[in-house]
């Protein structure tokens, strides 16, 4: 059977009031869908909730709750939209439907304008929760561009910028507070440790749904060596465990020992 061709998404037309046909337009491709598509929402979201439930339980306010929400939102998408420009042309090559930029309904230059606009806010969000904080969470957001930008991605070695990035984010929360008032210290070591540990999982999971494109590509990564051996459902299921494991060690080292040494 011969490979079907890339098709674009459906386009629909509009209906006059007389039932007749007008102007064309194209389902899904108006600019805040468009972006929010390139957002790898579901990535963002998860974060977003994690981040903000762990500021909470850790005692945080309200609004430094709200505070983690919006910083953390708002960097997640900034990195979503990076990465999709930066694979841009490999989305393309893989006919992949549900990229904006690589369909041709969503500009480069648009998107990249909205990243340059999303980290002028970042600044000062970031630096509302203390320096040191604001520092980490800056850091953070740096080791995903470089991540997206080629560092260590494709090469066996591909875990470390996640555990780096999850590990970090209990120090974010912990010397975190309104404009600095308040912050604690350095984060427990049982927390950071189980942190960076999720990190691998999480890594793990976000690739599978890629690897095949990523095998075709001369990829060496961490999750596509291990899928190579296991098979990808194997893979998703021993992720899955071991991401359930870690996760609730945290939890249980979250209420024992607590966020704050």
């Amino acid at each position: 059977m011969p490979a079907k061709s890339y098709q674009p998404p459906r386009r629909a037309r509009a209906l006059r009031a007389d039932g007749t046909p007008g102007a064309v337009f194209e389902l899904g491709r108006s600019l805040p869908v468009a972006l929010f598509r390139a957002s790898h929402a579901r990535q963002a979201v998860l974060i977003t909730v994690g981040l903000t439930v762990a500021a909470l339980l850790a005692g945080r306010s309200t609004r430094e709750s709200a505070l983690v929400l919006v910083t953390v939102l708002v960097g997640q998408v900034v990195l979503g939209w990076h990465n999709d420009v930066v694979d841009a042309e490999r989305d393309k090559a893989h006919a992949r439907e549900n990229k904006p930029i690589a369909a041709g309904y969503l500009d480069k230059g648009t998107v990249t304008f909205f990243i340059a606009v999303a980290i002028l806010a970042l600044v000062p969000l970031s630096i509302s929760h203390g320096l040191a904080s604001g520092l980490v969470w800056l850091g953070i957001v740096l080791v995903g561009l470089l991540t997206n930008a080629g560092l260590l991605r494709r090469s066996q070695f591909s875990y470390l910028p996640w555990m780096v990035t999850f590990g970090l984010f209990p120090v974010f929360l912990s010397y975190g507070g309104w404009g600095g008032d308040g912050a604690g210290g350095p984060p427990t070591i049982a927390i950071t440790v189980c942190s960076a540990l999720l990190g691998i999982g999480a890594h793990v999971l976000a690739s599978l749904p890629g690897l095949v494109d990523d095998n075709k590509d001369g990829s060496n990564s961490f999750p596509l060596k291990i899928a190579l051996r296991t098979g990808a459902p194997r893979l998703l299921l021993l992720a899955g465990t071991y991401t359930a494991i870690v996760g609730a060690a945290l939890l249980t080292a979250a209420f024992t020992s607590g966020l704050v040494q």
